[in-house]
C-alpha cells in the first residue's frame, strides 16, 4: 500500500510554504534498526555514562 507525503513549513505568522510537493512513497515492511535515534552525546549525558 503506497502513501503520499508532502513537506511544508509554517512561519511565525502562520504562512505555509511547500518545501517538497506531494510524492508517493512506499513504506518499509520492517524499519531498519539504524533508523533509531542515536544516543545523546551532550557533555552531561556522556559524563553520566562513564
Amino acid at each position: 500500500m503506497a502513501m503520499t507525503i508532502k513537506v511544508y513549513e509554517v512561519n511565525g505568522d502562520g504562512v505555509t510554504r511547500v518545501v517538497r510537493p506531494e510524492a508517493e512513497v512506499v513504506p518499509l515492511e520492517q524499519p531498519e534498526d539504524t533508523q533509531r535515534f542515536p544516543a545523546c552525546e551532550c557533555p552531561d549525558c556522556l559524563e553520566s555514562v562513564q
